[in-house]
C-alpha cells in the first residue's frame, strides 16, 4: 500500500472564492443601501437566478455519474464507487477533493485497491462508526470492500414539482453486517442538498452502529501551490460538553495548533495549517461550516443533535486534517510523510448519526443537509440558519426616527431581504425589503438607514424566495 492510500485511510471537513469586490446600491430607497460584493459574473445569468431541478446522466473527471442541477449547484453522484458524491459545486467554485491520481479509473471488482488497499478517490461517501481496531463493535477500514468500494445500485425517483432525487443502495456487508441507502435532494432555487441515510441490519444477529457521513474536501490553495491557510471551519461547542475542553482529540498531538476553541464566541475554529489530527465534538447547535478564505466561499452541513442519545467517539461532528506529524492508528504507529503526492491537501468534516441498535432486519434513518454560499473572503462562520450564515452579526443602532443596520451575511437562496420590526412585546411594527436580487454567489454586506417608529425594540431580517415565500430568518438584533 503506498503512503498516500495510507495516510487517506485514517481521514476520519469548507470552501472558495476570491474576486475584486464591488459596492452595488441595490434599493431604490435612498435610505436604505446594502453592498452586494459580485463574485457572480463567471457563473452567467442561470446560476445567478437558478433554475429547474434535474438529475441527468452526466461525465465528471473521466467518469460515469448522475449529476443533480438547479442552475446555482451541481452534484455529481459516482455509484460505481462506494455511491459517492464526488463532487459538488456552487456555480464555479468545486469543494470536494478528488483524488488526481485515480481519476476517471474503477477498482477491481472487490472494490479494493491492486494492493488490498484503499481505492480512495475522495468525495464524499458512508461509512459505520466507530472506527477502531479493537474489536468487532468497530469498523476497521477503510478499506471497505462492499460499503466503500464497490458499485451502489442507482435509481432516479420521481419527486414533487421543485426537487430532482437519487436512491443510492449499497450491497450486503458480512464484516458490518448492514446495507446503506441513502436518498439525494436538491430544490429548486435552493442550494440546499438533503440527505437520508438508512442503514439496514442485514445479518442474523443484532447490531450497533453509527452513520458516519465521511466528507473529504479540497484543502489546497486555488493555485495548487501549497495548503491553503485560510481553509477554516467554524462549529459551536457544547456548553454542556463531556469532554473538559469542549472537545476530544482522536488522533495527533494533543496540543495541535490547528484546534483553536474560541471560548469568547463559543465555538470551535479549525484552521488548516497541514499538521496531521483529528478532533471530536458533541456540538449541539445542528451546524458546521468550512470557509475557504481564498475566495469566500462556504460549505454548510445541518443535523439535529439529540442529546439523550449516545455517539459515535461521543461525537456529532469531527475533524480530520491531512498532514505532517505522527499518529496512533491500525494498531501501529504512523509518521506521515510531507510530500504532497503521498499527503495530499485533505481538510474533512464529518458529521456523525446517533447509535442505532438494530435487531435482524430493522432500519434506521437519519437525515442531514449541505448548503452553500459565499461570504466574500476570509470571515468567520458565527451564526447558521436554513436560509444563510453570519459572518458578522447583525447590530442596530438607534437614530431620530431611524435605524442603522450593519451585518454580513451569506444567502442560501436567491431572493429579498425584508426587515421585520417589533415592539418590547414583540408585536410587529414595520416591514420593509430592503434589497431584491440578493444570491448565494454574492456576500450581502449590510449598512442601512431605515425609518423606525420611537417603540422599536428588535429587529430580524428574513430570506424572501424568488417565489414570494419565507425561506428563513437571517438573523436578529435589539436595540440598546
Amino acid at each position: 500500500m503506498d503512503r498516500a492510500t495510507q495516510l487517506g485511510r485514517i481521514g476520519i471537513l469548507l470552501v472558495i472564492l476570491l474576486a475584486p469586490l464591488v459596492a452595488l446600491r441595490a434599493s431604490d430607497k435612498p435610505a436604505t443601501r446594502i453592498a452586494m460584493e459580485d463574485h457572480a459574473a463567471p457563473y452567467g445569468p442561470r446560476a445567478a437566478s437558478g433554475a429547474m431541478s434535474l438529475a441527468v446522466e452526466s461525465a465528471y473527471r473521466g467518469w460515469k455519474t448522475v449529476c443533480l442541477s438547479n442552475g446555482l449547484i451541481d452534484l455529481h453522484v459516482l455509484p460505481h464507487i462506494g455511491g459517492r458524491i464526488i463532487q459538488f459545486k456552487l456555480g464555479g467554485k468545486e469543494f470536494l477533493w478528488v483524488n488526481p491520481q485515480l481519476a476517471g479509473k474503477l477498482p477491481p471488482s472487490n472494490g479494493l485497491a491492486a494492493d488490498g488497499g484503499w481505492f480512495n478517490v475522495g468525495g464524499d461517501k458512508l461509512w459505520p462508526a466507530p472506527q477502531g481496531w479493537a474489536n468487532d463493535q468497530q469498523w476497521p477500514g477503510p478499506p471497505d470492500s462492499v460499503l466503500d468500494g464497490q458499485p451502489y445500485t442507482s435509481e432516479r425517483l420521481d419527486e414533487e414539482q421543485g426537487e430532482a432525487a437519487i436512491r443510492l443502495t449499497s450491497g450486503k456487508d458480512p464484516r458490518s453486517g448492514i446495507q446503506f441507502s441513502r436518498v439525494v435532494r436538491v430544490f429548486d432555487g435552493r442550494t440546499r442538498v438533503s440527505f437520508e441515510a438508512t442503514m439496514k441490519n442485514i445479518d442474523n444477529k443484532p447490531r450497533r452502529w453509527g452513520i458516519w457521513a465521511h466528507t473529504q474536501l479540497d484543502g489546497a490553495k486555488a493555485d495548487g501551490s501549497g495548503h491553503n491557510p485560510l481553509m477554516q471551519a467554524w462549529c459551536p461547542l457544547n456548553p454542556r460538553s463531556k469532554f473538559p475542553r469542549g472537545y476530544d482529540v482522536v488522533f495527533g498531538e494533543a496540543d495541535n495548533p490547528s484546534f483553536q476553541p474560541d471560548t469568547a464566541r463559543g465555538l470551535m475554529h479549525v484552521q488548516y495549517q497541514y499538521r496531521v489530527g483529528k478532533i471530536g465534538l458533541d456540538s449541539h447547535a445542528g451546524w458546521v461550516a468550512t470557509v475557504d478564505g481564498e475566495r469566500g466561499a462556504v460549505f454548510v452541513q445541518r443535523f439535529v443533535f439529540e442529546p439523550r442519545r449516545e455517539y459515535p467517539d461521543g461525537s456529532s461532528v469531527e475533524f480530520w486534517l491531512n498532514g505532517v506529524g505522527q499518529i496512533h492508528a491500525y494498531n501501529k504507529d504512523m509518521v506521515m510523510p510531507a510530500n504532497a503526492a503521498e499527503n495530499p491537501y485533505v481538510f474533512e468534516s464529518e458529521v456523525l448519526s446517533p447509535f442505532a441498535e438494530l435487531k435482524p432486519g430493522q432500519s434506521y434513518t437519519w437525515r442531514y443537509d449541505w448548503y452553500a454560499c459565499n461570504i466574500g473572503g476570509d470571515f468567520p462562520m458565527v451564526g447558521c440558519s436554513d436560509a444563510g450564515l453570519i459572518a458578522e452579526p447583525l447590530t442596530a443602532e438607534r437614530g431620530a426616527g431611524q435605524v442603522r443596520l450593519k451585518g454580513r451575511l451569506g444567502v442560501f437562496a436567491p431572493g429579498t431581504v425584508r426587515a421585520e420590526s417589533a415592539n418590547a412585546q414583540g408585536g410587529q411594527l414595520q416591514t420593509l425589503d430592503l434589497t431584491s436580487g440578493v444570491s448565494p454567489l454574492n456576500p450581502v454586506v449590510l449598512d442601512t438607514t431605515v425609518a423606525a417608529p420611537a417603540n422599536t425594540a428588535s429587529v430580524r431580517l428574513l430570506l424572501i424566495g424568488t417565489d414570494g415565500k419565507v425561506v428563513g430568518e437571517l438573523a436578529k438584533a435589539d436595540l440598546p
